[in-house]
């Protein structure tokens, strides 16, 4: 076993915290105010090559491992407590990967590198009204072929970066089905072009929802109403956009780990500091046992996520780049949604006990750890599926898929 980063990764790992230090942790609780990251700090990000980095060279990319992405979605956090911008660059970093993967390279060539200069939003869309965790029951969107293309109608909620791609331009990665009632084999997965720079695209209109927490980044959703997208904008194989959604939820996923991990890191940073230099009893909070052995749960908790998170990430190297015969996407499934389960709600609890020993204090607007606990409480409630369908995959896994609660109530 080798436990350590390679000379490359430690060189990455510095290079972005001293970027995010330096140009993020000075300026993130002014957009968690005001409600927008700023589009100087969307460029210098992909004038490092931090926007959307897994895509490949060819189009403007890094063509970095998912390994270095939870390096630099760790770092982002640490210096974005909200984790606003961070869910901006795992969004990009993870959908548009598997967009590299599988969709076509006239497409391609048109998009990603606007997206990889920070010219266009790339996002993921595949909640709906009627549900998000169960694609396959409660997914409406419908696409059918026309002409030389497809045409689009449904609907699509809980979306990041409408905002943002309503003013400066932005596509997503979504999913439709060729038959309304058809099962998992009946997806395609598509590019829904909302708004390429000239204005939302004719058929297309929003709704925006109010979080509670990364509000730098908005939240909301968009109506299709016979939206004609063309023949190349479909990715990957007529049939198999379920799967290759379910492999963009993995990437997603171990992104989300590291992302909480580093905002939990930053936190608990936060917290050390304060109860070594606050004194109550005559004496530093840190010489309270009870503070220590909560500092001492903490940081087992964060060792336990790093390994965790850098664990799923490496299997997805192993696999993707690597091609490695002895991993495959059910494990990658496996091990990243127990990254996405336990690293979220662990944060919550970091953070938490974090804000206490700032006490009266913690509770307020004026306290950083507020905002991360907003933000963090985001991923143990949903996003990229809800904390029990991370239970669901990994039982799969363990149990085998014909133990699975519904399968069993069909064979009933």
């Amino acid at each position: 076993m080798h436990f350590e980063e390679s000379d490359e990764e430690k060189m990455f790992r510095e290079a972005v915290r001293e970027f995010a230090q330096k140009h993020v942790a000075p300026v993130w609780q002014d957009y968690d105010k005001n409600h927008e990251i700023p589009r100087d700090l969307i460029k210098k990000m992909a004038d490092m090559q931090l926007w959307a980095p897994t895509v490949s060279e060819e189009y403007g990319g890094a063509g970095i491992s998912m390994t270095m992405a939870c390096i630099a979605a760790e770092e982002l956090a640490r210096a974005d407590l909200s984790i606003a911008l961070p869910v901006m660059y795992l969004v990009e970093a993870s959908w548009a990967f598997i967009y590299d993967l599988y969709g076509t390279h006239e497409s391609k060539s048109e998009i990603l590198p606007r997206v990889t200069k920070g010219d266009l939003f790339f996002g993921i869309a595949t909640t709906e009204p009627t549900g998000g965790s169960d694609l396959v029951n409660s997914t409406k969107t419908v696409i059918k072929p026309k002409g030389d293309g497809y045409v689009v109608n449904g609907e699509k909620v809980y979306i990041s970066g409408i905002k943002e791609t309503e003013k400066y331009g932005g596509v997503y990665w979504t999913l439709g089905k060729s038959d309304p009632k058809g099962d998992h084999k009946a997806f395609d997965a598509f590019i829904l072009p909302l708004n390429m720079g000239d204005g939302l695209h004719p058929g297309i209109t929003t709704t925006l929802f109010e979080d509670m927490g990364r509000m730098g980044v908005s939240t909301g959703g968009f109506n299709i109403e016979n939206v004609e997208i063309p023949k190349h904008y479909l990715i990957g194989e007529h049939g198999k956009g379920f799967y290759h959604a379910m492999e963009g939820f993995s990437a997603a996923r171990v992104l989300i780990g590291a992302t909480c991990l580093g905002s939990a890191e930053g936190c608990f940073d936060i917290g050390v500091d304060y109860v070594k230099q606050r004194r109550q009893f005559n004496r530093p909070l840190a010489a309270f046992e009870g503070i220590q052995f909560e500092g001492g749960d903490s940081w087992m908790a964060l060792q336990a996520d790093r390994h965790l998170v850098y664990h799923a990430a490496w299997i997805m190297d192993q696999h993707y780049r690597e091609k490695n015969p002895n991993y495959n996407k059910l494990d990658i499934a496996r091990y990243t949604a127990a990254a996405k389960y336990k690293a979220p709600h662990d944060a919550l609890d970091v953070i938490t006990r974090a804000m206490t020993w700032h006490g009266a204090f913690g509770y307020t607007k004026e306290c950083p750890l507020e905002a991360a606990y907003r933000g963090v409480r985001s991923y143990t409630v949903g996003a990229e599926g809800g904390a029990h369908i991370q239970k669901i995959v990994m039982a799969r896994e363990i149990f085998g898929a014909e133990n699975l609660p519904y399968r069993q109530e069909k064979q009933v």
